[in-house]
């Protein structure tokens, strides 16, 4: 068990580096690679396998086997209990591969490949706990990521239009060709399954059934960012109306979550929400034409929301597998390393100045307050900046300040030194990651020309969230089914505005429904008798009809050859 996390672990610390150094040499020569193999040669057709090397794709490949050698690490203390905990791995090894594909293509078909693997794998991840709310939200998860398959399979069957299924050689050229605008709302429709942007939005909490190591993973630089990653390998497309359909969607996302995080209390999905709210950020810069600062944000998120996970994971695993906050309080006295870590990844996130999240968050909003939008646009940003710091400073309200609630004889300590390990590896990284990515990517610094009060609107925000979170946390929000409350506007906004209603049972309940009145009143058993069961009946008959012919072929040759003499016979005769 301890050799196969060993060995696991080593691999990919390895790689990972060895590829941080090469992207910094792609870089800095501005040098790309496409690499084709050829699998298969039939007459003048050829199969082959395409592979595109550049820094983008060599330096996130970098980061997801840093994250994911960290979390196979924690994996080994935290899955300690499990005695599976061999195959949990390579289903992790798996999901890894799988994200390793999808960066690596610049072919639909392949990128597929990659794709429907991490549906699958994370379903079998999601489902690893074996009960009824796992099921559910494995089907779930891997309902609403069919949508954004098919999408994908409508593509490349477009994309057959050109000969090839490269898609890196047309995205500029075939721009303005219907086939290409056609396939670009095909990869934004993938991409927001994947991503899980408004009205797909449900699966991505439900998804949090998972073990911790996988939410670690999966949240931070694996399943949900392989959408965003997808659009910006194809951003160069975007008509002006797909880019506006796309910020508008985003932006509500964005909002959505943030505001959701506010009112929930279950510890992971308050982290599962401020997931998404990022998501929605780095979908909206995309939006708004600058994919650069979207790959950005999406390095730094990756590398702060991992370490979060697995602080959570610590706490819960302390706490017995208690996940409602509002059983934690005091927890700087029990857990102060942990609780130290999941703070600097809480400023991080929130914007705090000169954390690994400000460079990109704070580089965002300006950018943004500088291009030619509306007010719409413009607040929304804001107010979900304000949002991010609201939840986050009230989660560390519930959790690390105050009494402990919890039992009283529990026996709470830090003496996890596998799990505080793993965690170490990624703290360096979540303070200085930020800045040594800006000097990296962007060696000409963005020229950002504000007035003073918009230059610090985004500080003025952060403390604006931080007295609206901490007012937030005196609320007693009653969720129980039996009470008016329910219908509140609380409620509504911690439902995430009733979308898993809409999306779970709008989509399986009433269609199920429907059946069986049909069934009931129209049918009464007729179709089951002219369809599946008379045909499967009548089928069958004529099949052993023919089975008699094969089965006797010397005297049905005979007989045959009786016939035929007869048939001359009489045909002579007359």
């Amino acid at each position: 068990m301890l050799s196969v996390c060993k060995i696991y672990f080593g691999l990919f610390l390895f790689f990972s580096f060895s590829l941080f150094l090469l992207s910094l040499n792609f870089l800095a020569l501005d040098y790309c690679l496409i690499l084709e193999y050829e699998l298969l040669s039939l007459n003048s057709s050829s199969i082959e396998m395409t592979i595109l090397l550049d820094w983008m794709s060599i330096l996130f490949m970098s980061f997801v086997l840093f994250i994911s050698s960290m979390v196979i690490y924690y994996s080994y203390e935290y899955m300690s209990g499990d005695l599976f905990i061999s195959r949990f791995i390579l289903l992790v090894v798996m999901f890894v591969l799988s994200m390793m594909f999808l960066i690596i293509s610049p072919n639909l078909i392949s990128i597929l490949l990659g794709w429907d693997g991490l549906g699958l794998v994370s379903y079998c991840l999601v489902i690893y706990y074996q009960n009824v709310k796992s099921f559910n939200a494995g089907m779930l998860t891997a309902l609403s990521n069919r949508i954004g398959d098919v999408a994908l399979l409508m593509s490349i069957a477009w994309m057959l239009n050109y000969g090839s299924w490269n898609y890196i050689y047309y995205l500029e050229f075939m721009k303005n060709d219907f086939c290409m605008q056609l396939i670009s709302w095909m990869v934004v429709l993938a991409a927001m399954t994947k991503s899980a942007q408004i009205p797909f939005s449900s699966w991505l909490p439900a998804a949090m059934a998972a073990p911790t190591p996988v939410s670690s993973l999966v949240h931070s630089s694996t399943l949900v960012t392989a959408g965003v990653y997808l659009l910006i390998r194809f951003n160069y497309s975007f008509s002006d109306s797909l880019m506006m359909f796309l910020l508008f969607i985003s932006s509500m996302t964005m909002f959505m979550s943030g505001l959701g995080a506010n009112f929930e209390f279950d510890l992971k999905k308050i982290i599962a929400l401020s997931t998404l709210s990022q998501l929605g950020l780095m979908m909206s810069i995309l939006a708004l034409g600058d994919y650069s600062l979207a790959f950005f944000h999406l390095l730094t998120h990756a590398l702060f929301k991992a370490l979060l996970f697995m602080c959570a994971g610590n706490i819960i695993h302390n706490l017995g597998n208690c996940q409602d906050i509002r059983f934690m309080g005091g927890l700087m006295n029990h857990m102060p390393l942990t609780c130290t870590f999941f703070n600097i990844c809480n400023f991080s996130l929130c914007g705090l100045p000169f954390l690994s999240g400000f460079y990109s968050k704070d580089l965002i909003v300006e950018f943004m307050s500088m291009s030619w939008l509306n007010i719409y646009i413009y607040m929304i940003f804001y107010i979900s900046v304000g949002l991010t710091v609201c939840y986050s400073f009230r989660l560390t309200y519930y959790a690390l300040t105050g009494d402990f609630n919890y039992l009283s004889l529990t026996g709470m300590s830090e003496t996890g030194m596998v799990m505080l390990k793993g965690m170490g590896g990624l703290i360096i990284l979540v303070v200085f990651s930020g800045s040594m990515l800006s000097w990296l990517i962007f060696p000409t610094p963005f020229f950002i020309c504000l007035p003073i009060l918009l230059k610090i609107m985004t500080l003025i925000m952060i403390l604006f969230g931080i007295c609206i979170g901490y007012e937030m946390s005196k609320f007693k929000i009653n969720y129980s089914l039996h009470s008016l409350n329910n219908l509140t506007l609380s409620s509504y906004f911690a439902m995430m505005w009733n979308m898993p209603v809409l999306s779970t049972l709008g989509v399986n309940y009433y269609p199920v429904l429907m059946g069986e009145i049909y069934t009931k009143v129209f049918d009464q058993g007729w179709l089951e008798y002219y369809g599946g069961k008379n045909l499967n009946y009548s089928l069958g008959k004529f099949s052993s009809f023919l089975q008699v012919f094969s089965g006797n072929h010397l005297k049905v040759y005979f007989m045959m050859m009786l016939i035929w003499i007869t048939f001359l016979s009489l045909n002579f005769y007359f």
